[in-house]
């Protein structure tokens, strides 16, 4: 059980971000930005609409290292009414959905859990490709019956059968979440017929194989120019990506996280964050753009409102990140039973993350096991990223200049702009984690750049009766 921390609630420099919300990309020149926002199968968050593809897996390892993680098809698809789900042999209708298949297998379901379409394994794996095809194949089936409807709306108007033929193009304009492209040329017949009123329907998403391949080659461009701080770089890559297709969610997300976390220009993270929210998304995107919400917030002094969004990002999909603030949150806010849970949920999504480790020792420390968060952070001084929360290791064991150290690594070579430096600086200020050093001259002189959006914790009162909470 972590021990209770009383200062303000600021989800500070030690939760992490940037890389579009996720953790590390893979690396290399090919890093990963579509990731699958499959979730974890549950019955009383089973979809209640459109399409469901099932992936029942024959392993943990095979979840871990399956192709079928990373594929702009099926993102974008995630964000027009198919959810993707990982699910076992015990969920209702399992029976009805395996059938006589060999896991893996992958199966397009409706969500009453009627098999639409299956795709079976070869050689005990399935590729991404073949799902893929799987999906396309029987949206295009569905598309070309809805085109059937479209030209039987046109003889009835043509005969003079108003009626039904606004009957038949409503029924079309219903399938906007599956089928935009579909629905906007039904809204164009209804608004010729004199039908006012007419529901709105979003731009559908470029799913043409050449266009696509040079979104996804982009946004790769853009990730390694993140991962290596060529930030303003990062940021024309990824709105070229975004004008490309800006029915697509996903480079607008790295656009946005990239504008909050690397560059400190929270107008233009709101904005895309907003447009995000504002527009058919995947549950990661949405996720993410809740977190990124939360966390601004947070730091503007509006601690309930901040928390709510942070919570409803996790909802609506399980992020490290989001979790990790939300840990935060609470062990500021006295919590410690909260901040527990939160930092075990981070630690489930990906125990050997580096991150995910030093940001749980942080709080190994508070908890008095000292020498097993040195330990942890002694094996991994040369992560950057993790500079806040190395320092904060030390801090709490009495090594008050490596964690100087640290800090100032932080702040002056893994941040790059002053506007992020500001923000950072005033929450190293208000953390619990730094108590032991925040009346020491190095630390006030190392974050005097503090932006003071957030006041200071006042010394013997406790956090419940600190001013403007």
């Amino acid at each position: 059980m972590f021990f209770t921390q009383t200062t303000w609630a600021t989800c500070g420099g030690g939760g992490g971000g940037g890389g579009g919300g996720m953790s590390g990309g893979g690396g290399g020149s090919a890093p990963t930005v579509y990731n699958v926002p499959w979730k974890i199968f549950k019955v009383a968050e089973a979809p209640k609409q459109g399409l469901v593809l099932y992936w029942f897996p024959a392993s943990n390892d095979e979840v871990k290292r399956s192709s079928l993680r990373e594929s702009r098809t099926l993102s974008l698809y995630a964000s027009q009414c198919v959810a993707m789900e990982l699910a076992d042999p015990q969920i209702p209708h399992a029976d009805k959905l395996i059938g006589d298949s060999k896991l893996p297998v992958a199966v397009l379901a409706s969500p009453d859990g009627t098999p639409v379409s299956k795709i079976e394994n070869t050689n005990g794996k399935l590729k991404v490709v073949d799902v893929e095809k799987l999906l396309d194949t029987e949206m295009k089936q569905r598309e070309s019956a809805l085109d059937g409807q479209m030209k039987e709306a046109a003889g009835k108007a043509k005969a003079g059968d108003k009626d039904g033929a606004i009957g038949i193009c409503e029924a079309v304009l219903d399938q906007k979440c599956l089928f935009p492209k579909k629905a906007k040329e039904a809204a164009k017949q209804l608004k010729s017929l004199g039908v006012a009123d007419i529901a709105s329907v979003s731009a559908a998403p470029i799913f043409e194989p050449r266009r696509s391949a040079l979104i996804v080659s982009t946004m790769r461009r853009g990730l390694v120019a993140e991962m290596n701080a060529h930030y303003i770089t990062a940021e024309k890559l990824y709105q070229r990506a975004h004008l490309m297709d800006p029915a697509d969610p996903t480079p607008l997300r790295y656009l946005a996280e990239n504008y909050r976390h690397n560059i400190g220009a929270w107008e233009k993270a709101r904005a895309g964050f907003e447009a995000i929210l504002n527009m058919p998304a995947d549950p990661l995107s949405r996720s993410v753009a809740l977190h990124g919400l939360g966390k601004m917030t947070i730091h503007e002094g509006e601690f309930k409102k901040g928390l709510g969004l942070m919570e409803q990002a996790v909802a609506e999909y399980p992020l490290a990140l989001a979790y990790r603030n939300l840990a935060v949150y609470w062990n500021s806010e006295g919590d410690p039973v909260k901040g527990n849970d939160y930092t075990q949920q981070a630690l489930a999504l990906d125990p050997a993350d580096p991150y995910n480790l030093v940001f749980a020792a942080v709080f190994m420390a508070a908890n008095g096991k000292k020498e097993e968060a040195l330990k942890i952070a002694r094996a991994h001084m040369n992560l950057m990223p993790a500079s806040y929360n190395l320092a904060a290791i030390f801090a709490q064991n009495g090594e008050h200049d490596k964690a100087i150290s640290m800090l100032r690594r932080h702040f002056f070579q893994y941040e790059r702009y002053n506007s992020v430096r500001a923000k950072e600086m005033m929450e190293a200020r208000v953390d619990a984690v730094f108590d032991s050093i925040r009346a020491d001259q190095s630390f006030i002189a190392l974050t005097k750049g503090a932006d003071g959006r957030l006041p200071m914790p006042m010394k013997g009162m406790p956090a419940s009766a600190t001013p403007n909470r």
